[in-house]
Order: C-alpha cells, then sequence, then structure tokens
C-alpha cells in the first residue's frame, strides 16, 4: 500500500488589528495559525497559514478589562506570585495582550511554540 503525501501551502496573511476588539480577533488569529479554515486541517499538523498582525496598538479592550484584568505569573520561589494589570501591560507593551490572548487559544501541546513562531505582530504600520 503507498502512503500519499500531502503538501502543506503556507502563505502569510496580514491582518489590520486597528479598531477590533482583542478577544474576537485573537479566535480569528488562532484558528488561522492552526489551520482550521482549511479543508485539509488536522490536528497532529501544522499546515495552517503564518500570520501578520499590523496596528495591535489600536486594539479595542470592552468594559472595564484595563483596570479589572489582572495577569498572573509564579517565579517557582514560595510567595513570589507576581500580577500586573492590563493596564499597566499596555504601557509597557502593545502587542503583549495580543500575544497572550492567541497563546491561551492555542493547543497546550508540542506544536503551540511551533505555531506561536508563526506569528508576527507590530504596534503599527511597518515601514517597508
Amino acid at each position: 500500500m503507498s502512503k500519499t503525501y500531502l503538501p502543506v501551502k503556507s502563505i502569510t496573511r496580514t491582518i489590520d488589528a486597528d479598531g477590533q476588539v482583542l478577544g474576537r480577533i485573537a479566535s480569528e488569529i488562532a484558528a488561522i495559525l492552526r489551520g482550521k479554515d482549511k479543508p485539509t486541517f488536522a490536528p497532529h499538523r501544522i499546515e495552517g497559514d503564518c500570520v501578520t498582525v499590523v496596528n495591535a496598538s489600536g486594539i479595542r479592550y470592552t468594559g472595564r478589562k484595563v483596570d479589572q484584568k489582572t495577569y498572573y505569573r509564579h517565579t517557582g520561589y514560595l510567595g513570589h506570585l507576581k500580577q500586573e494589570t492590563l493596564g499597566h501591560l499596555i504601557k509597557t507593551d502593545t502587542t503583549e495582550p495580543l500575544r497572550r490572548a492567541i497563546y491561551g487559544m492555542l493547543p497546550n501541546n508540542r506544536l503551540r511554540p511551533e505555531l506561536m513562531k508563526r506569528l508576527t505582530i507590530y504596534p503599527n504600520q511597518p515601514e517597508e
């Protein structure tokens, strides 16, 4: 029995995030990275497209998330649970909330780091 090789064709998609809501655009990007919009989708393969996001600093945040949403991380030492709000995260890096939202929407397996390598986020329109 011969095995049929299915070639993976990957293109780079550019998405303008200006005026888009954070969660909605993050779920669309996560689906594109996984390849769920293609008829040849398989959960164990990387066959999604590369994604370039421009104008990430113009993302909209609904409700009172800027003041109330908190991101936590642990250093590994006892009692060292670090936390920062979405507003503080936006001040330091405007692309980080989108990156973390997409990261959380991808499956927690060996493919996640590889899928994140296919994502490029620019805070503004890059000069060519």
